[in-house]
């Protein structure tokens, strides 16, 4: 037996052999040293960091730094990558141009590392007491590059993006003096405080390098600034800036909306976590849209008719609702293995679903509470959440929790099969399982306590104090339980690790409603689809096309996923009439039994794809659907309780 076993040995000794002398074979070249680790100690000295923000023709921010050095030698320079708020390696290096270091007037070369190309090496010259650093941060010229941040008309400033900073340091022990020159005659909000200004030059107070790029700017032409907290404990500020004068118009009780906001915001924590807090808002077709979030303020970009169409526009009305409680629920309390010492160590995204599921409850909820969005309007934005997540068939094999990786992973770029691949449900699934964990308190107790109670509990702790306060799962899990005793992890890890069909919909029962289609779309939806410019059958056939008759979004297994259609198609016609949004709304509408369309026939859609075209023929009998939360007769209606303001 064992004379035969050597047989098959041999065979493989000479056929490795073989191999190894037709087949080269490299050994991986030895890494770079890995850049020093951030230390909790402070940086000697204080940095200096200078923006001229004048070309806006260009679109280019002109940066000079001054960094001091104790001694000469190996110095390692970092530009940062892991971005606070985007959660992800999305640091914009590949706009940061012209970098020239001197010393002493003298320059000093620099490498960069060839591991980490958010490293810069240089060498200290003897005798040098600081770096002197010139650059350039080149902002998008048009939409291709990126988003724009700035125009003719306005900009905003990350400071982070056009900075340099020393390795080896946790980055609130690095100290800097910012300044900034704006166009003449452009007024400019930001959460870092003035120490004086030169002509269209303005300096600021010394920050820790943590603060400053957590504290971003934006300064126009058409500036307004809002009180939001007259004679209040601390200030509160909505800065304004818009394409035109006209459009920084608005009405004293859109004003007053906002103001409730703050109020709200202070009757659910019971605390406030800065000194200060300013909305930096947009207003602009010309500038990107933004929504970050920050300690002391949030970058906020809508269109230009924000204030204009206050009474006819709802989406996105949840925005500054959103980022303000980020304020408390991401910035002041933070994931434990999310806080970074320094903007160069790896995020990990794990607790997203409290960080920003739990902020996309209480932002959709605070926006009804301070009358952002009427008790209709938010129950009309539920249920299309709620819809669109029992139709989101990726449940069924991605669990939610793997989708807090999604800003690694994904990093917001498109997706053909949204509904299959899931893209950062964390947020919106995340609403629905909070909404559930509130009702579910409510029905425990009695209707005694709610998750207000947490909120106040978990988020409210330490008034005054802007650090931050880092937590874990079981954090979470404990201070539930302070608030109502139940199985919670097991409830948590239930809803964050299964898969399944459907969307967890036993918030929205137990709030008295239940997920219904009509066949009539409610304003917000219609306005959803204004917004986008589109027609959306996703609830129907599963398609969405735009304006241009371009389809923009198929759902996984619908019908038309079912006949061939794919995003990137164009719709030429509709059962031999060329396509026209209305008369398609209409031949959905018309496969509903009783409808005008003949029994049993498909939608015939004449695509073309390329160069190529062809008839898909549409399986689908169903009729027009939007969704729509109907209340459940007998039930009590918690969530009317939890979208009415607190008095």
């Amino acid at each position: 037996m064992k004379r035969l076993l050597l047989v098959p040995a041999l065979l493989s000794f000479f056929a490795n052999a073989a191999y190894a002398q037709l087949h080269s074979e490299p050994q991986p070249t030895p890494m770079p040293p890995p850049i020093k680790a951030p230390r909790d100690v402070h940086y000697p000295g204080v940095m200096t960091v200078s923006v001229d923000a004048t070309d806006v023709e260009r679109r280019i921010f002109r940066v000079r730094e001054t960094i001091p050095v104790a001694a000469a030698g190996p110095m390692v320079l970092l530009y940062a990558r892991w971005i606070p708020g985007h959660h992800s390696p999305s640091g914009e290096i590949h706009d940061f141009a012209g970098l020239k270091i001197t010393a002493g007037g003298r320059p000093v070369p620099w490498t960069r590392d060839t591991a980490d190309v958010f490293a810069y090496h240089v060498n200290v010259p003897a005798g040098a007491k600081a770096l002197e650093i010139e650059a350039q941060f080149l902002s998008a010229t048009d939409t291709p590059q990126g988003p724009a941040v700035m125009t003719r008309e306005m900009l905003r400033l990350n400071w982070f993006a056009t900075a340099l900073y020393p390795a080896g340091y946790f980055t609130r022990r690095i100290d800097v003096d910012a300044s900034v020159k704006l166009p003449t005659g452009w007024q400019f909000g930001t959460a870092l405080e003035s120490s004086g200004a030169s002509g269209d030059t303005t300096r600021f107070k010394t920050v820790s390098f943590e603060v400053l790029a957590d504290s971003p700017l934006i300064a126009g032409k058409y500036f307004r600034k809002i009180d939001l907290d007259p004679n209040g404990r601390s200030r509160v500020t909505l800065n304004v800036m818009a394409d035109t004068p006209e459009q920084l118009e608005t009405k004293p009780e859109i004003e007053n909306i906002h103001r409730e906001l703050v109020r709200q915001a202070d009757k659910l924590y019971g605390a406030r976590h800065y000194d200060h807090y300013d909305f930096l808002l947009s207003m602009s077709d010309r500038l990107a849209g933004a929504g970050i979030e920050h300690h002391r303020s949030s970058e906020d970009g809508v269109t230009s008719k924000y204030f204009a169409s206050w009474d006819t526009s709802f989406i996105s009305r949840d925005l500054l609702a959103h980022e303000y409680n980020h304020s408390w629920n991401g910035k002041y309390r933070r994931p434990a293995d999310l806080w970074t010492p320094n903007l160069n160590v790896p995020m990990r995204d794990s607790l997203l679903w409290v960080y920003e599921g739990q902020t996309q409850y209480y932002g959709n909820v605070l926006a009804a509470r301070a009358g952002f969005l009427n008790k209709e309007r938010a129950l009309d934005s539920l249920a299309l959440t709620a819809a669109t997540y029992d139709v989101r068939v990726g449940r069924t094999w991605r669990a939610l929790q793997d989708t807090t990786n999604d800003p690694i992973i994904a990093q917001r770029r498109p997706i053909p099969w949204v509904s299959w691949q899931r893209s950062e449900d964390y947020y919106s699934e995340g609403q629905l399982i909070w909404l559930e964990v509130d009702t579910l308190i409510r029905e425990l107790s009695g209707n005694k306590r709610s998750l207000d109670d947490f909120a106040h509990a978990f988020f409210g702790v330490n008034d005054g104090d802007w650090g931050q306060l880092t937590y874990t799962f079981a954090d979470v899990v404990a201070t539930l339980n302070k608030i109502q005793p139940h199985d919670w992890a097991g409830f948590l890890r239930k809803r964050l690790d299964e898969n399944a069909t459907g969307a967890p919909l036993e918030g929205v029962k137990r709030g008295g409603y239940e997920l219904v289609y009509v066949d009539t779309p409610p304003e917000f939806f219609k306005d959803s689809e204004t917004r986008r410019k589109v027609v959306d059958l996703t609830y129907s056939i599963g398609a969405i096309i735009d304006n241009t008759s371009k389809v923009t979004g198929v759902l996984w297994d619908s019908p038309v996923f079912k006949a061939g259609l794919t995003i990137g198609s164009e719709v030429v016609a509709v059962n031999g009439v060329a396509f026209d949004a209305d008369k398609l709304r209409a031949t959905v509408k018309a496969t509903a039994k009783g409808g005008q369309a003949p029994s049993g026939q498909p939608i015939e859609l004449l695509i073309k794809q390329g160069d190529t075209y062809r008839t898909l023929k549409v399986d689908y009998q169903g009729g027009a659907r939007y969704p729509h939360l109907q209340r459940i007769e007998g039930k009590p209606a918690l969530l009317d309780d939890i979208l009415a303001p607190r008095t």
